[in-house]
């Protein structure tokens, strides 16, 4: 099983590449994070499958692609410090933790939580730090970063994120509606966001008081 996986994961970063992804070092955390390791049991022998697939609490773990597409917008080099807001599974987090020098992820349901801080020690990953809160207002107290994920949709750019960034810092969101949004890439210039389509693509709400309401 475990060369299975092994030849799984080879096939799914062959496949990215055909796709456009060209960060060389996304592609390595890629290849270094067993995505197997971050959902249930039922969906083990669909890990390397290049699509989303259902995680607890009605969420999802996202698509490879998805995952390389917007950890490659962020333009990593190793020493930035790292928002990510959508803890889920803790997949992203974890290939975000090979990438930079220190992860802050919020997830607003405590049981996720728990679950993605077990999966990311368990691969021996002690660069994250998880809270568990309203994702769509940050993480405040740790501000500000050179770099904001967020993998949930929200209706519009929500200010408290975009204020806890960097001058020049990126934050790479979903804005749009319930089912259909934009991936967006956000840079904070001195005189306010230089703004960038990334392409469509389709998220969970983002539900906080910067996001949808908890239906």
């Amino acid at each position: 099983m475990t060369n299975d996986l092994e030849a799984q994961r080879q096939q799914l970063i062959t496949s990215l590449r055909k796709a456009g992804i060209q960060d060389e070092r996304v592609l390595a955390a890629i290849l270094m994070t067993p995505r197997e390791a971050f959902v249930g049991a039922d969906q083990y022998a669909l890990a390397y499958e290049d699509r989303a697939l259902p995680i607890d609490m009605g969420q999802t773990i996202s698509q490879p692609l998805m995952v390389a597409i917007m950890t490659q917008a962020l333009f990593l080099k190793g020493s930035e410090r790292v928002l990510e807001i959508g803890t889920g599974s803790g997949y992203q987090t974890a290939v975000l933790a090979r990438l930079a020098a220190r992860i802050y992820s919020v997830e607003r349901i405590q049981q996720l939580a728990y679950q993605a801080a077990r999966h990311v020690l368990q691969i021996g990953l002690t660069n994250v730090s998880l809270y568990v809160g309203d994702g769509s207002k940050g993480w405040p107290d740790a501000a500000p970063y050179d770099r904001i994920i967020v993998t949930a949709a929200a209706p519009d750019l929500p200010r408290q994120l975009f204020e806890q960034l960097v001058t020049w810092g990126i934050l790479v969101i979903p804005i749009g509606s319930a089912d259909r949004q934009d991936l967006t890439l956000v840079r904070r210039a001195p005189w306010g966001p230089e703004i960038h389509s990334l392409g469509g693509c389709v998220f969970v709400p983002l539900i906080g008081e910067e996001g949808w309401p908890n239906p």
